[in-house]
């Protein structure tokens, strides 16, 4: 099954099961489309290094894992989001195709490393998640938004989910989803951005731009 298609299921339960007030929140999907606001660096263009912190405190440097062939660069929302969670699995079945074309996937997130760490072990995830609590690195990728305070409030009352204690951070900030493909060079070969949340670069996409690095 591809990734959309499991996400489509995943949105089916996911409207059913929603309260009314958070209805809101494709309302903010809407607005972030029609903003006219280009979210996303574009392919072809040069990927800005960085350094962030693994789980275990490991700096990993993006220009670094290059060095060894393309990476696949995604960024999530974080464990709490069942969209991610579908793409990441999604993702992971696809590691073994992705390192016999030479390439690995290194995973970002706001969320705080101990989440990341228990995310990673719940899920069996055998690839880099690093953590990006500030968003400086999201930022340099054009991802970063702030929530604006009525989803603050719908995510506390509806989800119980306050992303300042999630994230380890003072700030209420959030990824658009983005996935890159980076060849050796830094290079940008194929992106996929979009504010829809349920919505995410396909597998297959992914093995078919590495067939060409």
């Amino acid at each position: 099954m591809s990734v959309n298609k499991e996400l489509d299921q995943v949105k089916e339960s996911f409207v059913a099961s929603m309260p009314d007030e958070a209805q809101v929140e494709f309302q903010f999907i809407k607005e972030q489309i029609e903003s006219g606001i280009e979210f996303g660096l574009k392919e072809g263009g040069k990927a800005p290094n960085f350094t962030l912190a693994n789980p275990l405190g490991e700096q990993v440097n993006l220009y670094d894992e290059l060095a060894k062939g393309p990476v696949v660069l995604t960024f999530y929302r974080g464990s709490w989001c069942p969209f991610c969670n579908v793409m990441l699995n999604a993702y992971q079945k696809l590691l073994p195709e992705i390192d016999k074309l030479g390439g690995q996937l290194i995973a970002v997130t706001p969320q705080s490393p101990d989440n990341s760490l228990s995310h990673k072990e719940k899920e069996d995830l055998t690839f880099e998640v690093l953590s990006d609590p500030n968003g400086s690195v999201t930022e340099s990728f054009k991802l970063l938004y702030e929530v604006p305070e009525y989803m603050q409030s719908i995510s506390k009352d509806s989800f119980n989910l306050d992303l300042t204690e999630f994230n380890k951070t003072d700030r209420w900030i959030l990824p658009v989803p983005g996935t890159f493909i980076i060849d050796k060079e830094g290079i940008i070969r194929r992106a996929h951005v979009d504010p829809d949340f349920m919505k995410r670069m396909e597998s297959q996409e992914i093995l078919d731009e590495l067939k060409k690095l």
